[in-house]
């Protein structure tokens, strides 16, 4: 991983990079310090250029000019707002990554935090430092060549605010939130010979050096244990499974916990029910949702949330040697329960149903979430615009909706039912592993559910969102560390002491 910021919060009294950046609404009118620094000529510079442009100061939308006549910077980049009807619903973060994509690498820039008739919080002004952290985000530890690991270069931002000292507080949280978030990014975007089960538990272990307890259970504590189903998985593999444990204490002893599950393939061939060869590469990513977990636990414990957190992660690499399950195949998870093997591709609900099992009996949380990269019925339905939300509690659905709108990582729920769950029924078992193609991201939530008991439970399917992303003003990483920021806007908004 490459971050290529350097960032300082100072006051709004000073110009000293050679860009210097503003705000401004739809009226294409500057703030009081924005036009103080940038100098008498800038607002009719700005007039001129933006009429001869068409820039209209829509959100995030942005327009370059030269320097009026005698500034002490070279450029000045003016970045849109929006109408000003819609600012109590601006993304900050969004805000400071799209001026960091103004700006690109190589270059030293002051950014004024301030709207024309409005203030710039403290929160607000560390979501934009935010932002532009997670857009200044490279991955090119693999890049040998020093052109193409140069070519972005550094990006130094002098971030100017209101009250320095209150920003910077408030910047503590929002870096702890983007460390998370970049290491869940450098995971999903290793190569698969690099990050093999027993590697990802290994970085998984550097947890503890804030303060994360981790506990990493090997084949002979799993066979032990009864996690069959999701051995079941490996064991066509020469790299062996893992289960990682991370506990964080951040509440009293007596508060539950609140678990967090990730589904962490680090290669899926597809087994015996081998996959296409044309994109497998992609299927480096099928552990997006452990990296997110792991990254999560991360930026709890790096902002010491008060709040005890669990995360559990299953890793596995499925493989189609001559020791490969089998379509036909009949394994017992470790609630007891049988499963028909249909299809060794529909691999990850079989590492979660253990894992979710040994999680809501071990620790008997107060909720737990599962994320997995699951089913590419979700992309058909949902497209990467939303992760599908399954559920058995209404209060979770609702607050996970309103974490997704307020970080941008949204969900969309989908259903469950009787009939959905009927369709997982086998001759020969309790349930069978795939009930084919009609509702597939369904039925693969109907499975998982056969394994939480009665505790409240959600499953994020992140198949759309977790992997192959989208660019957006905040990333520009095929691994967006997506889920992070959404989970912690949910503990932070609700279930900490």
């Amino acid at each position: 991983m490459s971050q290529r910021l350097k960032l300082e919060i100072k006051a709004l009294d000073a110009v000293e990079g050679r860009d210097l950046v503003v705000l401004v609404g739809e009226d294409l009118v500057l703030s009081g310090p924005a036009e103080a620094l940038a100098g008498r000529d800038a607002t009719s510079l700005l007039a001129r250029m933006a009429a001869a442009s068409h820039f209209k100061g829509k959100a995030f939308s942005g327009l370059t000019l030269p320097s009026p006549e005698g500034a002490a910077y070279e450029r000045l980049i003016v970045v849109g707002l929006g109408p000003s009807s819609e600012r109590g619903e601006l993304d900050f973060a969004t805000l400071g990554g799209a001026i960091a994509g103004r700006l690109g690498g190589g270059r030293d820039a002051d950014v004024v935090a301030a709207m024309p008739g409005a203030e710039i919080e403290a929160k607000q002004a560390a979501e934009i430092a935010l932002g532009l952290r997670l857009r200044s985000y490279r991955f090119d530890r693999y890049k040998t060549k020093s052109k193409d690991k140069d070519e972005a270069g550094t990006l130094s931002v002098t971030l100017r605010v209101t009250d320095p000292a209150a920003t910077r507080k408030a910047l503590k949280v929002a870096e702890a939130i983007a460390a998370g978030v970049l290491l869940a990014r450098d995971l999903v975007n290793e190569p698969p010979n690099v990050l093999y089960p027993e590697e990802f538990a290994d970085r998984a272990k550097k947890l503890e050096k804030l303060g994360v307890e981790v506990e990493v259970l090997d084949e002979k504590d799993l066979k032990k244990i009864g996690m069959r189903a999701l051995l079941g998985v490996g064991q066509g593999s020469r790299r062996e499974s893992r289960v990682v444990v991370m506990r964080w204490n951040g509440a009293g002893k007596s508060d539950e916990p609140v678990a967090f599950i990730g589904k962490g393939v680090t290669f899926d061939t597809g087994g015996i029910s081998l996959k296409p060869g044309a994109g497998m590469e992609d299927m480096k990513g099928d552990m997006a949702g452990a990296a997110c977990v792991v990254g999560l636990l991360h930026a709890l414990a790096a902002r010491k949330a008060k709040v005890n957190a669990i995360g559990v992660i299953g890793l596995v690499e499925n493989m189609p040697d001559g020791n490969a399950q089998r379509p036909g195949d009949i394994v017992a998870s470790l609630s007891g329960q049988t499963i028909e093997i249909i299809n060794t591709d529909a691999e990850g609900r079989l590492v979660l149903a253990d894992v979710l099992w040994y999680t809501q009996d071990r620790f008997k949380p107060r909720f737990m979430i599962n994320l997995a990269t699951l089913t590419g019925a979700i992309l058909v339905a949902l497209a990467q615009e939303n992760a599908g939300l399954f559920t058995n509690s209404d209060e979770l659905a609702q607050r996970l909706t309103a974490a997704g709108l307020a970080t941008g990582e949204t969900v969309w729920r989908m259903p469950l039912g009787k009939a959905y769950d009927k369709m997982i029924d086998s001759k020969f078992a309790d349930m069978k592993n795939s009930a084919g193609r009609y509702a597939g991201s369904i039925t693969a939530a109907q499975f998982l559910q056969r394994h939480v008991n009665d505790v409240p439970w959600a499953h994020l399917d992140i198949a759309g969102t977790g992997m192959a992303a989208k660019d957006s003003e905040i990333n520009r990483s095929w691994g967006p560390g997506w889920g992070v920021r959404l989970l912690d806007r949910l503990v932070r908004d609700h279930y900490e002491s």
